[in-house]
């Protein structure tokens, strides 16, 4: 077995091995999932909700400048929910084409931060917003991985920093061979395979 995929196969076991911990840690919070509902023990809930501040409170110590600067922050609802609706458009016209599986927008946009007590409604607010952006980021980051998988997957000559999981499966910088290959595998389509892109 090559080198790259036994380090594939690590990073794998490594990752099951976190799943796991985040299970147990989930245990010692006392919550658990019912219908893909988040349920808190009941006693928990009680203490959450004395820790919570309230918003008018919560307002009052926020500092002028935090205050002052949350505009810009929200202003940024505009590019994003255009930059959503348009790569939601680009892969519902050009993946069928392309004969690239569709990214599951689903999977990218959590909202559970609301089931949480002790957050107030204007941290209620905060939370579903970053979980907005950080959602659209890592959706169209998965969009514009799978798209590079079929027009352009070769590495780059330089480190480059935080790669998307299918780089890994890319043809070698300078592997002229190893591109056109990599090509001819992809005339019928892209298959996913845990990160690593293969031929259909």
């Amino acid at each position: 077995m090559p080198q790259l995929d036994l380090l594939m196969e690590k990073m794998k076991a490594v990752e099951a091995e976190i799943e796991t911990e985040l299970a147990r840690r989930r245990e010692e919070l006392r919550f658990h999932f019912e219908k893909r509902k988040i349920v808190f023990e009941h006693d928990i809930e009680a203490l959450q909700r004395a820790i919570r501040i309230k918003a008018s409170k919560y307002l009052f110590n926020a500092h002028p400048l935090i205050v002052l600067t949350a505009p810009v922050i929200y202003s940024l609802i505009v590019p994003f929910v255009l930059v959503d609706l348009m790569v939601m458009a680009y892969q519902a016209i050009c993946f069928p084409v392309y004969g690239i599986p569709k990214v599951r927008r689903r999977d990218y946009l959590v909202f559970d931060r609301h089931h949480l007590a002790y957050l107030n409604i204007i941290e209620k607010v905060n939370c579903a917003y970053c979980s907005y952006c950080n959602g659209v980021a890592a959706f169209v980051r998965e969009v514009t991985a799978r798209t590079e998988i079929y027009w352009c997957p070769i590495k780059h000559a330089r480190r480059m920093l935080g790669p998307h999981p299918h780089y890994v499966g890319f043809a070698d910088f300078g592997d002229a061979e190893g591109f056109r290959k990599r090509m001819a595998d992809l005339k019928d389509g892209v298959k996913l395979d845990d990160g690593k892109p293969s031929a259909m």
